[in-house]
């Protein structure tokens, strides 16, 4: 148990410590701006890891103690359990439905707010920035308004044998509303920042809309792009509110991993709450991980980029001689 622990300190420290080490070297030198004492800088510092430290690591590190209080075996007991092992697969497969959706659409929209002006793109804009302002659980509410036996479409699901809410398609368009902006906003910045200029040049030497896009825009965006998909598969695997809504929580059919962690914490078994929701925590920390890589090799190829000599112009003269 406490190798395991140590394990989980061990990556987090190390990410951050790699983050910064990474930074430090490659960053320019420029000079310090700051005016605070050093007694005042070091308060800060303190204040902010010491936050850190209570908040977000004594947390995380608390949740991996209690799964294992009883031993490796009611460990391995708890998230082999039938019911355990239905809302995994169940979590999973949301998770391998929404995420693509999610991934088509957020680089569909990124890609037509960034590059292009039109009517309405304001208000699409708005639209991607829904989820954000508005409460999962109302999301949740408002599919059984629409989905449900009572709801705007019950009755003629129900005459063509058609199940939404309380089975797996109303859990898999829950989380695509909640998770849906995710991919969008981390791309729409980027996009922007880039311009339009490469994709022009593209097209004005002949390439087709779908060959500026995979070979043009699609390298220049793909970190952010696996930046945006991890962080939207971290929610869609972790979403509570507008899931609990729909699912009914039905235990071995509709119950993903947040669910049953709720259920069997209601139910006084702690020790199999927290082990099943270690794999949440453990998920957080691989997105942690993957985060950091994706931001660090983003990094590392705009100052490569940056760093390139700029193209001398062709003498046409010289060659045709």
């Amino acid at each position: 148990m406490y190798l395991v622990l140590i394990a989980i300190v061990v990556v987090v420290l190390g990410t951050v410590i790699a983050r910064y080490q990474y930074v430090a070297r490659h960053e320019p030198e420029v000079q310090s701006t700051v005016t605070e004492p050093r007694w005042v800088r070091w308060t800060l510092t303190g204040i902010a890891l010491t936050f850190m430290l209570l908040f977000l690591l004594l947390p995380l590190v608390a949740v991996f103690v209690e799964a294992l209080r009883k031993g490796w075996d009611t460990y391995v007991a708890a998230l082999t359990e039938p019911d355990a092992w239905s809302a995994i697969k169940l979590t999973l497969i949301t998770a391998l439905i929404a995420v693509p959706l999610n991934l088509v659409f957020g680089v569909a929209a990124a890609w037509a707010i960034a590059k292009f002006e039109f009517k309405g793109k304001a208000l699409l804009t708005s639209l991607v920035d829904l989820p954000f302002s508005v409460s999962p659980v109302v999301a949740g509410l408002t599919y059984v308004l629409l989905f449900g036996a009572n709801g705007w479409f019950g009755a003629w699901l129900e005459a063509h044998n058609l199940k939404v809410i309380f089975a797996v398609p109303g859990i898999v368009l829950a989380t695509v509303f909640v998770t849906f902006p995710f991919i969008a906003r981390e791309l729409i910045p980027l996009m922007q920042a880039q311009g339009n200029d490469e994709e022009q040049a593209a097209i004005v030497l002949g390439a087709s809309g779908w060959q500026t896009f995979w070979r043009v825009t699609l390298p220049n965006i793909k970190w952010g792009l696996l930046y945006g998909v991890i962080l939207c598969n971290a929610r869609a695997m972790g979403e509570f509110g507008a899931v609990s809504v729909v699912s009914g929580s039905i235990r071995g059919q509709t119950n993903t991993i947040p669910l049953h962690v709720e259920i069997l914490y209601a139910d006084f078994q702690s020790s199999a709450a927290f082990a099943v929701a270690s794999l949440l925590a453990l998920l957080a920390l691989v997105t942690l991980v993957l985060k950091s890589i994706a931001e660090w090799r983003a990094e590392k190829e705009h100052k490569e980029a940056a760093s390139l000599p700029p193209e001398r112009p062709r003498d046409d003269s010289a060659a045709t001689a």
